[in-house]
């Protein structure tokens, strides 16, 4: 990872974090997008002293509103000349419906369309970089879900966990859709499950879901095994010709069939389009 330039979003906690600070001790220089100040510098500060001398940087947004996911890649793409990988990790789980400012599902708005957006910003960097790669942290969590494009932003029915289920479902076709609209250009883009991990991670989702979700991360993995795939997807030759796959410890698995709906996946891309205002 010597001289590879990595932007990561969700990096101040979790398997985030642990993915950041692997790949900066492996010599990549780091490139952190986080929302919280205080987290963020004392992380940037972290990989400063694990892997001095590499110029690790930071840049604040909430990706859950669509001018700061806009804004933060312009400003990524206008001072990085390169981008080797970009790992798109940054999501959430919420108890209760929520909209952004921008009028959108909070879960679908963090987990999916930051995803969309960012990877579209950045996507000249990445294709001048090439060999290079996209990484979308989805999960295991979509199945049992399906996608009703009549209610993407979920305003029947509202379960939280199933809504999260439905963005990572939604992160497992976009990657389809992205590596095959991509061919060609040396840019590989796959997705993966970490694993059920015990981080911070629906500790602020609200009521029972919270209570919930702590309960069940007695067994749950620890973060430093929940971040093994994005780190092999990052960084290993074995991955470097793999694209629009889905991976679970760090091997190439089968998600439902839902998730390898192309259909879906191009319907999904247009929905995305429509939503950010952006035309890849």
């Amino acid at each position: 990872m010597r001289g590879k330039t990595v932007v990561i979003t969700g990096a101040t906690s979790g398997i985030g974090q642990v993915a950041a600070g692997k790949l900066a001790a492996m010599g990549a220089r780091m490139v952190l997008v986080a929302r919280d100040k205080t987290r963020g510098e004392a992380e940037l500060a972290r990989l400063r002293e694990l892997a001095p001398g590499l110029n690790h940087t930071i840049y604040y947004a909430d990706l859950s509103r669509l001018a700061e996911m806009k804004r933060v890649a312009a400003e990524i793409a206008a001072a990085e000349p390169r981008v080797d990988v970009l790992i798109n990790n940054a999501g959430a789980l919420f108890g209760s419906r929520q909209l952004t400012p921008d009028g959108l599902e909070l879960t679908f708005a963090l987990n999916h369309l930051s995803y969309f957006v960012l990877t579209h910003g950045l996507r000249e960097r990445l294709r001048a970089s090439a060999p290079s790669r996209v990484i979308n942290v989805a999960s295991d969590a979509h199945k049992g879900k399906q996608l009703d494009f009549s209610d993407l932003q979920s305003e029947k029915n509202y379960r939280g966990f199933y809504v999260y289920g439905k963005s990572k479902l939604c992160n497992i076709l976009f990657t389809r859709e992205l590596a095959r609209r991509w061919a060609g250009t040396d840019v590989t883009a796959n997705s993966l499950h970490p694993g059920f991990v015990s981080t911070r991670f629906g500790d602020q989702s609200g009521g029972m879901l919270s209570l919930g979700v702590r309960a069940a991360k007695i067994f749950a993995i620890s973060p430093e095994k929940g971040a093994e795939t994005i780190v092999y997807l990052a960084s290993s030759d074995e991955a470097a010709s793999s694209s629009g796959l889905y991976f679970y410890k760090c091997k190439p698995a089968t998600p439902t069939k839902e998730a390898q709906d192309d259909e879906s996946a191009r319907k999904l891309w247009q929905e995305s389009e429509k939503l950010a205002g952006i035309t890849y």
